[in-house]
């Protein structure tokens, strides 16, 4: 079984904000692949289904995202769940709104329900980072993150959404590589590299010039010939 964990903070007041991405993650994954209801346990938000072969647990922590380790670790140790079948999706102040890694280890840099998750499991799980951007200044960022997405980001969020949904199920299957082409495929869509010539005109045909008029036949007489000669 595979654990894939949504970070975010539990209410209606925070369910637009860009610190809750990873909830919307998980929610159009079980949205579009038919899981079955949410369920509290764990101290959050559970439901179960498939992708492919894989069964899969997803998990919403309810604990504010401060705490949200403890629904990790709570929800592990029950389903026996290994470290390196669990995979985060969370909010990445370092990449561009709209860009999306995969990571397995490392710091947390920051974030406090990396730092939570840590705390309780070690850092050897998979995450899924989303970028949402950064507001340029590490004051303005308590206030960024808890702070809705505008009007402007709405395309680029429901691109990103859709391409983590349309890469779950090899995601699940630990292709990640076929995972980050399913979302580039929504967020950066190939270009064609021919582009569409417009056909030429076809040439003009060469000017043909008019024939010269032909000379009227001469029907006088000899004599008047012999006449108009000598005028």
């Amino acid at each position: 079984m595979r654990l894939f964990v949504g970070l975010g903070n539990p209410g209606a007041k925070y369910a637009r904000n860009r610190h809750n991405i990873g909830f919307m993650a998980v929610d159009r994954i079980a949205e579009d692949h038919g899981f079955g209801p949410w369920r509290g346990k764990f101290q959050g938000q559970v439901s179960e289904g498939r992708l492919g072969m894989e069964k899969v647990l997803l998990l919403k922590p309810e604990t504010y995202m401060n705490l949200s380790g403890n629904s990790v670790s709570a929800a592990a140790q029950f389903y026996k769940i290994g470290i390196e079948d669990i995979i985060v999706f969370h909010d990445e102040l370092d990449l561009a709104p709209g860009k999306c890694r995969f990571k397995t280890g490392g710091g947390h840099a920051g974030h406090n329900g990396l730092r939570s998750i840590h705390s309780q499991i070690g850092d050897k799980y998979h995450r899924v980072r989303m970028g949402i951007g950064h507001p340029g200044h590490k004051d303005a960022v308590s206030h960024y993150v808890l702070h809705d997405f505008s009007k402007a980001d709405q395309e680029w969020l429901d691109d990103l959404l859709r391409g983590i949904s349309d890469g779950a199920k090899v995601l699940a299957e630990g292709q990640t590589g076929k995972f980050l082409n399913a979302v580039a495929l929504r967020t950066a869509p190939p270009r064609s590299s021919t582009s569409e010539k417009k056909p030429e005109p076809a040439p003009k045909p060469a000017s043909t010039p008019e024939p010269e008029p032909e000379a009227a036949p001469d029907s006088r007489s000899p004599l008047q010939k012999l006449v108009d000669k000598f005028k």
